[in-house]
């Protein structure tokens, strides 16, 4: 009796430390990539424009269940290649995770997605003027996966952005929070708040959305409030919003088309930093960057496969200044044809 318990006791640390080696045993990585090729033309210049805008190149993985990484490079982010994300996941256990490197921090719904996740062509003013912020920090978040599910992501970052580190020293410190709750499975409230300090300026920005994603169908409403510390530019104000709905088709080439519609808008915008004559200097003043306007964005996505893997994106966008306001070559009435893959 003793000699067959011995025996058992024995079998079963063999069993638990082979399944914990099988466990620890670092995975392959995963090597993921978006391509995204666009022809836009401007009516009022009758001009047109072929751009590569993204050519992003992942590594990401796990080497056991506590640690993972990811790696992140943009090879062509407006002509330019760029380190986006650099960092090591720490999951010691279950539901919380430390984040420690360089990555998009957490903020607001639409400048958290990748490429690949946009709806449209061109992304919303909150993600790419007014809410759009990559730096090196360090994060943690924590899941509830019970009850009312909710998620909250907080972190510290240098201030630094992404090319900026090596001499950087600061007694600043920056900070971005973002909280998602899930009222029901299909139905997601988030909140954000985030201090920035590009340069002698404190920036702050609190952010509140919602969507509603069930059967195809996709409701988002996002509103971004950006305060200039001691009054150096006047308040910002963002807000976006867009309908998506998912069409199965029959066809041997689109297994989906979406068509959508989206208003946007925002108010006078300071990038953070001081100008004098034309260029960033510390004796300057904060100037307005984007001016205000309005734009309502409408047209349809056809899918290859599943919707975000291989898409042809459709858009016309038409903007609205005010008599005093100075659009950017970029930023005028456009038509948009972009493919978009992800691999």
């Amino acid at each position: 009796m003793f000699r067959q318990t011995i025996m058992i006791i024995t079998a079963l640390i063999v069993a638990h430390s082979a399944r914990s080696q099988e466990e620890n045993k670092p995975q392959a990585p995963q090597v993921h990539g978006t391509i995204r090729a666009k022809y836009e033309y401007q009516p009022e210049d009758n001009e047109g424009r072929f751009e590569v805008r993204t050519a992003r190149v992942s590594i990401s993985g796990n080497l056991s269940d506590i640690i993972g990484y990811k790696a992140e490079i943009d090879l062509c982010d407006e002509g330019q290649i760029k380190m986006l994300d650099a960092y090591t996941l720490i999951r010691p256990v279950s539901g919380l995770q430390f984040v420690v490197g360089q990555e998009r921090v957490p903020f607001t719904i639409d400048a958290h997605r990748s490429p690949h996740q946009q709806y449209f062509a061109n992304r919303s003013f909150i993600a790419k003027q007014v809410g759009n912020v990559r730096d090196v920090g360090a994060e943690v978040a924590y899941v509830v996966p019970v009850g009312i599910p909710f998620n909250i992501r907080a972190g510290l970052f240098n201030g630094s952005g992404l090319t900026n580190q090596k001499d950087f020293w600061t007694s600043n410190i920056n900070y971005s929070a973002k909280a998602e709750l899930y009222p029901l499975p299909f139905w997601n409230v988030t909140l954000s708040v985030q201090k920035i300090k590009p340069e002698n300026t404190a920036v702050y920005m609190y952010d509140a959305g919602t969507y509603y994603h069930r059967r195809g169908l996709h409701l988002e409403a996002e509103y971004l409030f950006k305060h200039y510390d001691r009054g150096t530019f006047k308040n910002v104000h963002a807000f976006d919003s867009f309908v998506s709905q998912d069409i199965p088709l029959r066809s041997n080439l689109f297994t989906s088309v979406s068509p959508l519609l989206r208003y946007d808008f925002m108010t006078d915008h300071s990038d953070g930093k001081r100008y004098l004559n034309g260029k960033t200097d510390d004796a300057g003043t904060l100037i307005t960057n984007d001016y205000q306007r309005h734009r309502i964005t409408g047209g349809v996505t056809l899918s290859f496969g599943k919707p975000f893997v291989s898409d042809v994106r459709i858009n016309y966008e038409k903007y609205f200044y005010r008599r005093d306001g100075i659009a950017k070559p970029s930023e005028k009435d456009k038509f948009v044809i972009e493919v978009m893959t992800r691999f």
